[in-house]
């Protein structure tokens, strides 16, 4: 007859293989993180913009992996464009300030961006602000270039709730690129926001679009899309080198763990989690079965006590009361230093006030027991009834102290 626990076990071990089964087969949800890194193939990767790139600009392409502020100060003779591309670009003020006095002397800083530091926007008298569809449920905002020879329809996107703009722009010296709108009724009527800019910055020009996800591998990809992408660069320099930056990036270019190897392919993953589940079926089964009794271990007692008692009832019975005397009073010494933080090595009047203050004896009783303690130091032989009362004085001594 099968045993009633091996049913339970074979049970057990189908449906671990069932969950195992479905969630194998299970499909593979989409990465949506905006991470932006030219190597990711990830809806919000880069890797076919760095693609295109590659081809149209082949020799004048340069990858940056290192800080601008740290390239630029490193290789002063570059010049060209700057290309900078992710969810949300902070220079802070150093860099920004290396790469504006790069662009001043004529080079072009392109950064795409949902944000700016409010820095840069100050020095290119802007103002940002987002721009919101209430309509729907699932708003769609519409993307066009302004400019009429790269002109093509609105390029629609409904990945995101809302879209960041320009408010306020410096007319006379701002160049506006590209527009994004939320309706696609009644052209002539449609009041268009800026989010594409170019301005003039000393000798070069920067270019700022609050559309980092043109140049994702989503948007380039769907429909017709990669149109609004190419016109986008269009307007980097025609000379020069283009440096395509790949330091300010929200997703990691490499991975250090090894661990990431197993856990991004759903085969090894699954191997993975299959060891450990059958670790901890081999540790719940075979650990009980082998598991000794673990042997109780008696704590060595305590002798000091006993010790003690042993070299004072030596000294006891040898007659050396002076001995005992003396080491009882080094003890109650030690005693009042460690208790209440006084110093004796001048027992005077003074010493006697603040022991009295802190140990709740009078000032009496603290001068008494310290003339007898004084007394038994002078006496080179001490009775029975000395020690005795020594003792005595200074157990009543403690007693008081501790409130009892």
């Amino acid at each position: 007859m099968v045993k009633k626990g091996s049913v339970y076990i074979v049970i057990a071990i189908l449906t671990v293989g069932l969950i195992l089964v479905l969630q194998y087969n299970k499909p593979k949800k989409v990465n949506w993180f905006p991470s932006y890194v030219a190597q990711h193939k990830i809806p919000n990767g880069t890797f076919v913009v760095n693609e295109l790139v590659q081809k149209t600009f082949e020799d004048r392409l340069q990858q940056v992996y290192k800080p601008p502020f740290e390239f630029l100060q490193q290789n002063e003779s570059a010049s060209g464009t700057y290309l900078i591309v992710n969810d949300r670009v902070d220079f802070g003020e150093t860099e920004l300030e290396v790469l504006l006095d790069w662009t001043s002397k004529g080079n072009t800083l392109f950064v795409a961006s949902s944000g700016f530091e409010t820095k840069l926007l100050d020095t290119l008298n802007l103002n940002q602000t987002s721009l919101y569809s209430s309509a729907e449920v699932t708003p769609t905002f519409y993307h066009q270039l302004v400019n009429t020879q790269i002109k093509r329809p609105p390029t629609p996107f409904t990945k995101e709730y809302y879209s960041l703009i320009f408010s306020t722009i410096d007319t006379l010296n701002t160049v506006v690129l590209g527009e994004v709108h939320t309706t696609a009724d009644n052209p002539d009527e449609i009041e268009r926001k800026v989010n594409v800019i170019k301005h003039p910055f000393g000798k070069g020009s920067i270019i700022l679009s609050t559309f980092p996800q043109a140049f994702t591998n989503y948007f380039i990809l769907k429909d017709e899309n990669r149109e609004y992408t190419a016109g986008l660069l269009s307007y980097l320099n025609a000379e020069g080198a283009l440096y395509m930056d790949n330091h300010h990036k929200s997703g990691k270019s490499f991975y250090t763990s090894p661990m990431y190897i197993f856990l991004n392919t759903k085969e090894f993953k699954w191997a993975y989690y299959m060891v450990l589940i059958g670790s901890l079926i081999y540790v719940i089964f075979e650990g009980k079965r082998k598991q000794r009794p673990i042997a109780v271990i008696k704590p060595l007692k305590n002798q000091t006590l006993a010790f003690t008692k042993t070299i004072a009832d030596m000294y006891y019975e040898t007659g050396q009361r002076e001995e005992i005397a003396k080491h009882q009073i080094a003890n109650f010494l030690d005693y009042i230093r460690n208790r209440f933080y006084l110093n004796t090595e001048s027992l005077d009047d003074q010493f006697h006030k603040n022991l009295a203050a802190r140990s709740n004896h009078t000032i009496d009783d603290i001068r008494a027991l310290f003339q007898l303690i004084t007394q038994v130091q002078n006496q080179s032989k001490l009775s029975d009834d000395q020690l005795g009362s020594l003792n005595k004085k200074i157990e009543n001594f403690k007693i008081k102290v501790n409130g009892k």
